[in-house]
């Protein structure tokens, strides 16, 4: 194998995509809101962008007001239909016009807008799955995923990845919080906004995990998306990736030790003003602005 070969096969094609939509029923003008003094958009944008494994990151937005931040301080960014019911669906959007103009990737990675503590390990752990052997990511001098091509890996036939993260058993009664239980090979058997498992005795301890909006996809499994109609389940639920999991579409859930605040409210945008301003005192803070 010629060593253009091997390094073709070690670099997936990867495009990050973060969907904004401007309005938010429980918090006005979501994106746009500032921590420490910048919109939250350019907190996420930036800090996926410390991950080397994107060939493209850009945001996908109804807004033509986001798009003009982006325009002005240089953030790849697409204007995209005001319709779309989700991120995946804005997403999908993105793919096709990457597919019209023979621009598409292997892999589209979905960071939501509204994740400003995302870190380069998320998309790191994302990604892994996507590799022929699944439980040895390996990665390239510069830092990219691999594919290592020795193939068996416990996880080599999904076709989604997300993320979820340890939580008490106090933090799983919210029904704001997501939750994921998964098979012994780490793939999701179900996302739920009650507390799962539940704990009916004493005799086991139940382990709780929260659920962090972070997806990574084949082409295959949007374009499946797409043409499956809502299920029963997403829309009781209210969670998209039910559809890939009533229709047989595996997902593998990735574990992380680090949480992010996924910002719906007042209360959220707080928290997260509070963390950024503590790390911002830390000795080895990168200043992003």
């Amino acid at each position: 194998m010629t060593d253009n070969a091997k390094s073709n096969r070690l670099r997936p094609v990867v495009c990050g995509v973060i969907p904004a939509r401007l309005e938010s029923r429980r918090l006005p003008r979501k994106p746009l809101r500032l921590i420490c003094g910048r919109p939250m958009i350019a907190w996420v944008y930036e800090r996926a962008a410390l991950s080397t494994a994107f060939n493209s990151l850009l945001i996908a937005t109804d807004s033509g007001e986001i798009l003009e931040y982006c325009t002005r301080t240089g953030i790849p960014a697409r204007l995209t239909s005001s319709v779309h019911a989700s991120g995946t669906d804005r997403l999908i959007e993105v793919l096709d016009e990457d597919c019209s103009s023979r621009q598409s990737a292997d892999v589209y990675v979905n960071i939501q807008g509204d994740e400003p503590m995302v870190t380069a390990e998320h998309i790191r752990l994302l990604l892994g799955p996507f590799c022929n052997d699944a439980d040895r990511v390996e990665t390239a001098g510069d830092g990219r995923v691999g594919l290592d091509g020795t193939g068996g890996g416990s996880l080599t036939a999904v076709q989604v990845s997300t993320l979820k993260v340890a939580i008490s058993s106090k933090e799983a009664q919210d029904p704001n919080i997501v939750k994921v239980v998964t098979d012994c090979r780490g793939r999701a058997l179900y996302f739920s906004r009650t507390a799962i498992p539940f704990n009916r005795g004493d005799s086991v301890r139940a382990r709780y995990y929260k659920h962090l909006g972070f997806y990574a996809y084949t082409v295959e499994a949007l374009r499946r998306f797409r043409a499956l109609p809502p299920s029963a389940l997403e829309q009781t639920e209210c969670l998209e990736q039910l559809r890939f999991l009533e229709n047989g579409i595996p997902i593998g859930v990735l574990e992380t030790s680090d949480d992010t605040i996924g910002v719906d409210t007042e209360h959220d945008l707080e928290r997260v003003q509070e963390y950024f301003t503590k790390l911002a005192s830390a000795p080895s803070f990168v200043n992003l602005g």
